[in-house]
């Protein structure tokens, strides 16, 4: 009832230079006015609007009539009518209307009329001997008109038009309809709807042929007579995180819950354990595309504010690592939550209402550098933020399209489930989609395996993923980059690859296989990341990561002995090269006994060009030729 009742509990009036007077209202449009206000207050609006038309019909001055029926028309967020209705007040007598100015702005911005409304608001806040209710509440306001004005002028928006698109009756009830999730090709939609009035159940639909199939509820045993919601489906597929309230088992009023998918469906809920679930509230939760960091909302004791947001991160045995809170920079002394962690790994949408905004609970984005900081966030403007709370957000991962839940104007009933696209300026990075499997070199079985990319340009490790039981794994990358494929696995060589992404085209998946070669004698791995100058034999600094993975083999293998052998093209004097290799792979065996290896289990010998794995006349094969193998001796 804020817009309607919100003068009378703000501020107090002090008309005596108007001109209106209420008592001289016809008496008859008074009393269907009474009838109105009454039916009001038992929120039907329409209905009592269409009652209080026809006291204007008796008395076409009755100002008051016109100031509700504005208030109502705000409460139904059919901000123009409410607008209309005001300035028809204001032209019957401004000096009665002034009183007004503040819910006049809060239409008039619900509309977009920013520069109106901290026109109107303005002049509320010139009335002399406002209580200080009223001044807060009107400063709140001028600030959020003035932010939406400065946004505007720098965030130029002429050729974006936010048309939120409705998703259908295929998806959309009568009952509301809200919080969706998406699986990485966008063709999967997983949402929450309200079920008999008192229930929240998991439903999802197919995008097939250019549109959504009918949803229906998820198969298998996640859907209970009790409250599940707020869920998120990782980017594979198999996963489901979801908030669960009240649930016999839990921790708190909320914990956060997993299902994983199988042969039968979906599998009964675990609770995630005290190191992520408190006494407290924990809800909506958002994984990472590579399933190692998991997003989420709490209100436990020791954040910024009331709701803050936490990372957890998966540990190499599956557990998940304490809480962090993500800090000052994303959270404030207000509200934020329901985080969506994008596909790039790198964008980071969420609301808040303690970074400055439009009003309520805005949506915000902030990027994750190159050091693992977040950056301020950002706000996404209107239209897309407006006077009123936004809710979830979930983006593809081309980037474009945007799904939400709103209670529009066409919603078949409820919140219902809407997309939109989303404007340049604050879309996530542009990913590619790499997909494969690690197996056994000479079985071709899967094997489990943590692999581990490192984008060449900073020596970084961006991601750590973890295959499924059968080898098989899934990541999305920022397109541009170029990447290191590292895989360690006891009792078998590391693998070690690396794969020029940079020019693949964006939104397209590629296949990446990775063989492990089973530690035994005469097995050969080549070291691709050891790299050196021309014509030079010192180690460059680049080269440290790679060397590492020996030093770690050879410690986790305690018995094992190599040779390390140097290899290069047919350019230049067959003895020069051949010293050059030697050289080369005697720099290998010092840094690696540098780091504790013992000598006895190392030999190194260059071997020039003799040993070509590919045709010299091609620069790529020169490339090819130039290399560092390591070689298996003995267990």
């Amino acid at each position: 009832m804020k817009y309607f009742f919100i003068i009378l509990l703000l501020i107090a009036c002090n008309n005596s230079w108007a001109q209106y007077n209420p008592e001289n209202v016809d008496p008859k449009a008074a009393q269907l006015y009474s009838k109105g206000l009454e039916m009001a207050h038992d929120e039907q609006f329409k209905e009592a609007i269409e009652v209080i038309q026809q006291a204007l019909k008796i008395d076409s001055l009755f100002e008051d009539a016109y100031l509700s029926i504005a208030g109502m028309y705000g409460q139904l967020k059919n901000y123009q009518s409410a607008i209309d209705n005001y300035e028809k007040a204001k032209s019957i007598d401004s000096v009665y209307f002034i009183d007004y100015n503040l819910s006049y702005s809060i239409d008039l911005a619900g509309k977009g009329e920013f520069e109106k409304a901290l026109d109107a608001v303005n002049v509320f806040l010139s009335i002399p001997n406002l209580n200080e209710t009223s001044i807060r509440a009107g400063s709140f306001r001028k600030r959020c008109y003035a932010f939406a004005i400065d946004y505007a002028k720098n965030h130029p928006q002429a050729n974006y038009k936010f048309e939120p698109h409705n998703l259908g009756d295929s998806i959309n009830t009568e009952v509301s309809e809200y919080y969706p999730t998406l699986t990485i090709d966008a063709n999967k939609l997983i949402f929450t709807r309200r079920v008999n009035n008192d229930n929240e159940d998991f439903y999802e639909s197919d995008f097939v042929d250019g549109k959504w199939s009918k949803a229906k509820g998820l198969e298998g045993n996640i859907n209970t007579n009790m409250n599940e919601g707020a869920q998120n489906i990782s980017e594979d597929g198999q996963w489901l995180i979801f908030t669960g309230c009240n649930f016999p088992e839990g921790f708190g009023s909320c914990d956060l819950y997993i299902s994983y998918l199988d042969k039968d469906g979906w599998s009964t809920a675990e609770n995630l354990g005290r190191t992520i679930n408190t006494e407290f509230w924990e809800s909506a939760p958002s994984l990472s595309p590579d399933k190692r960091d998991l997003y989420f909302t709490s209100n436990r004791p020791g954040g910024y504010g009331g709701n803050d947001i936490y990372v957890s991160h998966r540990l190499t045995n599956g557990h998940w690592s304490p809480p962090e809170n993500l800090g000052p920079e994303i959270n404030t002394i207000g509200e934020e939550s329901t985080p969506f962690i994008h596909a790039d790994n790198q964008s980071l949408y969420f609301t808040s209402n303690g970074h400055q905004g439009y009003g309520g609970d805005d949506l915000f984005v902030s990027r994750k550098d190159a050091n693992g900081k977040w950056t301020k966030p950002e706000n996404l403007g209107y239209p897309i933020n407006t006077i009123e709370n936004e809710g979830s957000i979930v983006i593809t991962a081309d980037g474009k399209t945007a799904y939400y839940a709103s209670d529009r104007a066409d919603s078949r009933g409820g919140l219902d489930l809407y997309s939109f696209q989303v404007r340049d300026d604050v879309r996530p990075a542009r990913t590619i989609w790499i997909k494969g499997k690690v197996f056994d070199a000479k079985t071709t079985k899967g094997l489990p395996s943590a692999v581990e990319l490192i984008d060449l340009s900073s020596k970084q490790i961006i991601s750590k993923v973890q295959t499924d039981e059968t080898g098989n794994y899934f990541i999305t990358l920022p397109l541009g980059k170029d990447y290191a494929f590292n895989v360690n696995r006891k009792g078998y060589l590391f693998f070690s690859e690396n794969f020029p992404l940079s020019k693949k085209q964006p939104d397209s998946t590629y296949n990446i296989d990775i063989p492990l070669q089973p530690i035994e004698a005469n097995a050969v791995v080549v070291l691709k990341n050891i790299f050196f100058d021309v014509n030079k034999y010192d180690i460059k600094n680049e080269s440290q990561v790679e060397l590492d993975e020996v030093v770690d083999l050879m410690k986790e293998n305690p018995t094992v002995k190599i040779e390390i052998s140097g290899h290069t093209d047919n350019v230049g004097k067959p003895i020069d090269n051949q010293k050059l290799s030697e050289n080369r792979a005697k720099a290998v065996v010092t840094y690696l006994t540098a780091k504790g290896i013992d000598t006895k289990r190392l030999l190194f010998k260059g071997l020039g060009d003799t040993k070509p794995i590919s045709d010299n006349k091609t620069e790529e094969g020169k490339a090819k030729n130039r290399r560092t193998e390591l070689k298996v001796l003995s267990k």
